[in-house]
């Protein structure tokens, strides 16, 4: 059975900022999309980030482009570095893996125990 390891996540300032890692363990792992996805407290879970198998495709929400960047540097591990952190950033971030880039949750197979993050003003 695949499972998405986490790491990364913590309290960081406004302007800090932080990297995620997500590693795909165990079982078969073919041709899977894979990014990021947060909810913050009260809120529903939205797409970060996401890229696909390749690494050559990855779509961001308005919310985080130009801030955020999403690498696959292996096909089971993807990085999220997140710079320029604002205090709505804080949330819950949970790494996802399905077959193709999508917005809804669930289209997605795997998911991470997630990682908090919080900024602070």
């Amino acid at each position: 059975q695949v499972r998405l390891v986490e790491s990364g996540g913590g309290s960081v300032q406004v302007g800090g900022s932080l990297r995620l890692s997500c590693a795909a363990e165990g079982g078969a792992f073919n041709s899977y999309a894979m990014g990021w996805f947060r909810q913050a407290p009260g809120r529903e879970r939205v797409l970060v980030a996401v890229t696909s198998w390749s690494g050559d495709s990855t779509h961001y929400a308005d919310s985080v482009r130009g801030r955020f960047l999403l690498s696959r540097d292996t096909p089971t591990t993807v990085h999220l570095q997140m710079n320029s952190l604002k205090p709505e950033d804080t949330a819950v971030y949970y790494c996802a893996a399905g077959p193709a880039i999508r917005d809804a949750l669930d289209y997605y197979d795997y998911w991470g125990q997630g990682t908090q993050v919080t900024v602070s003003s």
